[in-house]
């Protein structure tokens, strides 16, 4: 957590401009910089009674240079340092996630594989410290922060020589060693190798699968005693996990695998800028700790209505939404059956089927259910999923080699997530509904997770798109489109690998809340992966005038521009953009991509591009078929998602007609969620592949979108990793 500036602390430190504290040791004081181009860095300044030895200088200056050597994904790089300035400095990128220890200390122990692909991860980054000729000294839970894609290994030797390694600092775990090898317990420097450091790796993995140190706790003398002489306990260790450990934890420094070998050893794979190795809660802690620390959110937001009087009350009430949704996140997880349901929420629910098709339905079979928003804020999308899901069955029920016939039963929950829980257990008590498609909204999803789960109904989303969805103890979930997360790639990739921008300029707005800040997050991962440092800006919520915003990020130089937000700040954003005669690159999330922005925007819309997770059909050569049958039933051209519904519901034919050729039945409701889980299909609007594990999807399926003559035009494929 980042603290305020004290009156003596610096305001800048060569290139670095000091905006917080990030803590403060025994040596000096981290603080959190910023460079002039925006690049987050923490910033460590040494303490004056250090700086006037001319040994810890010699021993700072060896060990900056050696650092600088260190080239691991999973080690923070050193970004700056000046040995001989008047206050010795070095700076290393700024991770924002928690440390491991606040996570297991929140959250519990972590699940075993989690456990080996952290030490997996851990292993390559000792490996590149102890190839740089370095030796960690300090590898413990606090100083392993924990990212969206994957930890870093912090604090790795700098200012420390083997005979000063603290072994009572105040800043271990609980007060106590817990994580010192035999060498450093008892003080014999000239050992304390390598080795050493895999001997405390070994018991940070023991922490992570336990939750406690594997020599205990307690007073210090007895805690180094058992250290050197008693065995490791790892009582609740997996035995694959457990035997590795054991030789990391051997008393003897030459009987301990290399970090190499140890990363050989190790043979989860680690994660592919994903959160999938973590527990979904941890995964949590990480989203709202980054939403707390890091830049975009919090450093220097602009205010562009700095003078009023109504910034402060709508920042307010910003916070206490986001605190309100980080409450309803950690929720979603159990049973949520939310008040106002009861006889006036069941007399409210509407079956779209009239009664005569509930009675055709029951005659044929098996049904298929879609729960969909089709009378509230998203009916649009709710509509067109039910229509596209009817139209598929309709389609094979006129088959003539059909197996069986099959019914659709559609309710609306209004996307109330309220109401939503009751439409779920009218689809879950009726035993002839096989799978269901929905809800519409995220929220609702949310909301309706347990009650599907308790009944182990395949529940397939085909438009909600939140990263906490998809888990693995969701056991009936199926996500039919890439998270937002993965949908927001193209807002980095866009301007800094297709339009080669120099300074690609990023904006959140803060009206988009969690949502937004996923977008911002993604987009600055991609941009720096391709080597740009965004411009960072961050407006309050409900923002009217974004002038001085733009009027500051292109004094900067920005010439593209990712906005991260909802349609409606979009419109007003892009007007101002226009008005300040900016016409390159500009892209927002799929959230934009509503009927809304081009009619609050107008001619500003013009050349926008816009990533979503659904095609428009009419556009696709593939889908040629579905929209004139479409056109053809509904009178219409297919709205967004109509199309993805319906190749969702084939893909649910296909598994049933599949598995009745084999077995001659019908599946189960668990069988059939694990027939989907590892199922694999190619629709008219993109492959379909889930992971089994927990639903996730995993088969690409962003596309561009771009705004011309005042509507939306589908461009084709946009990447989904960089």
């Amino acid at each position: 957590m980042t603290s305020e500036l004290l009156p003596s602390d610096p305001s800048r430190i060569a290139g670095y401009r000091l905006l917080a504290r990030l803590g403060e040791g025994g040596m000096g004081v981290v603080y959190l910089g910023r460079t002039d181009q925006g690049a987050l860095a923490a910033v460590k300044v040494i303490q004056a009674e250090y700086a006037a030895e001319p040994d810890f200088r010699a021993r700072f200056r060896r060990e900056v240079e050696a650092a600088r050597r260190v080239t691991s994904p999973w080690a923070v790089p050193v970004t700056g340092a000046d040995p001989d300035a008047d206050s010795p400095w070095l700076a290393t990128a700024f991770v924002p996630g928690p440390s491991l220890a606040e996570a297991v200390a929140a959250c519990g122990p972590l699940p075993p594989r989690c456990v080996r692909v952290l030490g997996k991860m851990l292993a390559g980054a000792l490996d590149a410290v102890h190839a740089a000729g370095l030796v960690h000294r300090d590898v413990k839970p606090g100083n392993v922060l924990l990212a969206l894609d994957g930890p870093r290994l912090i604090d790795f030797g700098i200012a420390r020589s083997a005979d000063d390694t603290a072994i009572t600092s105040a800043d271990m775990i609980v007060g106590t060693p817990g994580f010192l090898s035999p060498e450093q317990a008892e003080a014999r420097g000239a050992e304390t190798g390598g080795p050493s450091d895999i001997f405390s790796l070994g018991c940070l993995l023991a922490y992570a699968a336990t939750g406690r140190p594997p020599f205990g706790a307690g007073a210090v003398d007895a805690l180094l005693y058992r250290t050197v002489h008693d065995e490791p306990d790892l009582d609740g260790v997996d035995e694959e996990t457990a035997g590795l450990l054991a030789r990391c934890l051997a008393k003897d420094p030459a009987e301990r695998p290399t970090a190499a070998e140890l990363d050989e050893g190790l043979v989860d794979d680690a994660p592919e800028d994903s959160v999938d190795w973590l527990p979904d809660d941890v995964v949590r802690m990480i989203a709202e700790r980054s939403t707390e620390m890091l830049a975009l959110p919090d450093i220097e937001p602009t205010r562009a209505d700095a003078a009023s009087d109504e910034t402060p009350a709508a920042e307010a009430a910003e916070r206490q939404a986001s605190a309100s949704r980080r409450k309803f996140l950690l929720a979603a997880g159990g049973a949520v059956i939310l008040a106002g349901g009861g006889v006036g929420a069941w007399a409210a629910l509407r079956d779209d089927s009239s009664p005569a098709a509930d009675n055709a339905a029951q005659a044929r079979g098996w049904t298929i259910g879609v729960q969909a928003d089709l009378s509230g804020e998203n009916k649009a999308a709710g509509r067109a999923q039910e229509q596209g899901a009817r139209l598929a069955v309709e389609q094979f029920n006129s088959r003539r080699d059909k197996p069986f016939n099959l019914g659709l039963k559609a309710l609306d929950d209004g996307g109330s997530p309220a109401r939503a829980p009751a439409v779920a257990k009218q689809f879950t008590a009726d035993r002839r509904v096989l799978a269901v498609l929905g809800p519409t909204g995220d929220e609702t999803a949310r909301a309706v997770l347990p009650t599907y789960d308790e009944a182990l109904l395949p529940l397939i989303a085909v438009s909600p798109g939140a990263m906490d969805l998809p888990k693995a103890d969701n056991r009936s979930f199926l996500a039919a489109r890439p998270g937002d997360a993965m949908v927001s790639v193209p807002l980095g990739l866009y301007p800094a690998a297709e339009h080669k921008s120099a300074r690609p300029g990023l904006l959140q707005d803060r009206t988009a809340g969690q949502y937004g800040w996923e977008s911002v997050t993604i987009a600055n991962y991609g941009m720096r992966a391709f080597g740009r440092v965004p411009y960072p800006r961050v407006v309050p919520a409900n923002l009217e005038d974004f002038k001085p915003v733009i009027a500051d990020m292109l004094k900067a130089g920005v010439d593209s521009f990712s906005y991260c937000g909802y349609a409606e700040g979009a419109g007003r954003f892009a007007r101002d953009l226009a008005a300040a005669g900016f016409t390159g690159p500009r892209i927002a999330p799929q959230a934009v991509l509503d009927s809304q922005f081009v009619e609050s925007a107008g001619e500003a819309a013009e050349g926008w591009m816009l990533a979503a997770s659904f095609v428009d059909p009419a556009a696709v050569p593939a889908a040629k078929t579905f929209t004139s049958a479409f056109r053809k039933r509904y009178k219409a051209a297919p709205g967004y998602f109509a199309a993805e519904a319906y190749d969702v519901v084939n893909l649910v034919i296909q598994q049933l007609v599949a598995h009745h050729k084999q077995q001659r039945s019908v599946p189960d409701r668990r069988t059939l969620v694990g027939l989907l889980r590892r199922s694999s299909y190619r629709g008219i609007t993109k492959p379909y592949a889930f992971r089994p594990e927990d639903g996730r999807f995993k088969a690409g399926g962003v596309f561009y979108h771009r705004v011309e003559d005042g509507a939306f035009r589908h461009v084709g494929p946009a990447p989904s990793t960089w």
